[in-house]
């Protein structure tokens, strides 16, 4: 008998005392012996809310078949699941029969399985003990993710793809996620907020980003920990690359550019696509447009430049445009051109004559002139006279006269012997071509010269007049140059510096009390001897 709490004696005394009596009050209806394999059936302690099934075989042990009429137990928390009766068992056979304990409280439960027939021994008993405990609290820790891995597929370089995952508590205790492993350079993850708890049954979702930078296959996990098992989620993906070609600047413009003249700029060719790019063809539209530094066929690999020149020399003055149109085995490609011809410059000098009279060896004399441009601006380059006598000051070089405006000059005589003297003072442009002023004057000995002087004298103006400038010229029409240094008083003025041989042109203006200055009188012209 197993080892478990007793059924008191007393008990099972008064169950075999009751059955003995009722079968020695019965007559022997045939020599057939049923005998059960067990005498008791102990369940021992069985969870509340479960079952336990114990087994025992019946066996016919006389010489003749038994009849078996009915079986039952005394407590229906033992029941005998699949059995029907009657049934008849031959001598020397057997049957074997499952009684099933469903405890319905903790208490010990004690009952009999009851077996009638027509054998010598009508009823045969099997005791029935059992008693129910409480359910242990049994607590499982799960976490599963849907779907357990992730494939993105082919994907663009440079473009991107997220998929969700959800990950749910499959247990019956609390999931705490702390981290999640991410691997894979192309793959990230949002929506994840750590460290997450997860109730049974409950979910939380976030996503993964594949971004492939490059061509080609691409893998990666994510590792979930929590104090469930770690969950690992496979990542996949293909990144499929594209020819691309860019051009910095996508438009040239050369702005201004003189006729007969050229200026250059650059353009790249970047491959901004995944695969390398053969670039077989530049064609140049536009007149006075043209391309080199670009050998073709020429392949540009993924990521790399080519950098060229464009030369616009325009052959006319008036706006031009063109495009240069790239031909490869990226989408075709256009780079705008434009641009305006200007009309040549053309540079004049004024006067283009100076004659400086006779000036005193070892004095000098100076005269001004001035340069202008016409058509567009001028840089000149370069500029001197012809000998040391005559000395070019007042210009910085180089310089540039914009079209329709002037720049002045100095020319200084200084005669180094008595006699005549001719010169030039000559203006090369950047473009080469040059423009020259002749010059002219005598040297005299010391001594020997007559001083010349020119006595000027007009009419007082109206009252308001507070003074006059006076001004001249050695050429008809000027341009004039003021001979006074503070404006003039009086009515008359005697110029001290005219040379010998030479003629002069003088205006005089008038200055009110405003500082207004009228405009240029008549021209007296005044011829000074050659001494």
């Amino acid at each position: 008998m197993p080892s478990s709490p007793q059924m008191p004696w007393r008990l099972v005394c008064l169950s075999l005392g009751i059955l003995l009596a009722v079968t020695s009050g019965r007559a022997q209806a045939a020599s057939g012996t049923l005998t059960s394999s067990q005498s008791a059936l102990w369940y021992n302690t069985v969870t509340l809310g479960q079952s336990k099934t114990l087994t025992l075989t019946l066996k016919n042990t006389g010489n003749q078949a038994v009849r078996v009429s009915k079986i039952y137990t005394t407590n229906p928390v033992f029941k005998l699941p699949n059995t029907s009766v009657p049934f008849s068992l031959n001598a020397g056979a057997s049957r074997q029969f499952s009684v099933t304990f469903t405890p319905t409280g903790t208490a010990w439960v004690d009952a009999s399985l009851n077996i009638f027939s027509n054998a010598s021994n009508p009823v045969v008993a099997v005791l029935l003990r059992g008693s129910g405990v409480k359910a242990t609290n049994t607590t499982t820790l799960s976490l599963a993710a849907s779907p357990a891995s992730l494939s993105f597929g082919s994907l663009q370089t440079g473009s991107s793809k997220s998929l969700s995952v959800t990950l749910k508590n499959t247990g019956t205790g609390s999931v705490t996620i702390s981290n999640a492993t991410l691997s894979g350079s192309s793959f990230t993850l949002g929506g994840l907020s750590l460290p997450k708890t997860l109730s049974a049954g409950s979910s939380a979702a976030f996503t993964v980003t594949f971004s492939p930078k490059t061509g080609g296959s691409a893998s990666g996990s994510i590792a979930i920990t929590s104090n469930a098992p770690t969950v690992n989620i496979g990542l996949a993906g293909t990144g499929t690359t594209s020819t691309a070609l860019s051009a910095s600047p996508s438009a040239l413009s050369f702005g201004s550019v003189q006729t007969g003249s050229s200026k250059s700029l650059y353009a790249t060719l970047t491959n901004t696509g995944g695969s390398s790019v053969t670039v077989s063809k530049a064609t140049v539209s536009g007149t006075g447009f043209t391309v080199s530094g670009l050998s073709l066929p020429a392949t540009i690999q993924a990521g790399s430049s080519v950098t060229f020149s464009v030369g616009f020399a325009p052959k006319s003055a008036g706006s031009a445009s063109g495009s240069i149109a790239i031909t490869s085995t990226a989408p075709a490609l256009t780079i705008a051109l434009s641009g305006t011809g200007a009309a040549t410059g053309q540079l004049a000098v004024t006067p283009s004559s100076l004659s400086f009279g006779t000036v005193t060896v070892g004095s000098t004399k100076s005269l001004t002139g001035t340069i202008s441009a016409s058509g567009s601006s001028v840089t000149v380059s370069s500029a001197g006279t012809s000998s040391a006598e005559w000395v070019l000051s007042g210009v910085s070089l180089p310089f540039t006269v914009a079209a329709g405006s002037s720049k002045s000059f100095t020319v200084t005589f200084k005669p180094q012997s008595s006699g005549s003297a001719s010169g030039t003072a000559s203006f090369v442009t950047s473009t080469g071509s040059t423009v020259s002023e002749a010059l002219s004057g005598s040297g005299a000995a010391s001594g020997s010269s007559t001083q010349h002087s020119v006595n000027l004298s007009w009419k007082a103006g109206s009252s308001s007049v507070v003074g006059y400038n006076i001004y001249r010229s050695t050429v008809s029409g000027g341009s004039y140059t003021k001979l006074n240094s503070a404006l003039n008083t009086a009515t008359s003025y005697v110029d001290k510096t005219v040379a010998a041989g030479t003629t002069y042109y003088y205006v005089a203006t008038a200055v009110n009390s405003s500082g207004a200055e009228s405009g240029y009188s008549a021209v007296v012209v005044a011829v000074v001897p050659t001494p």
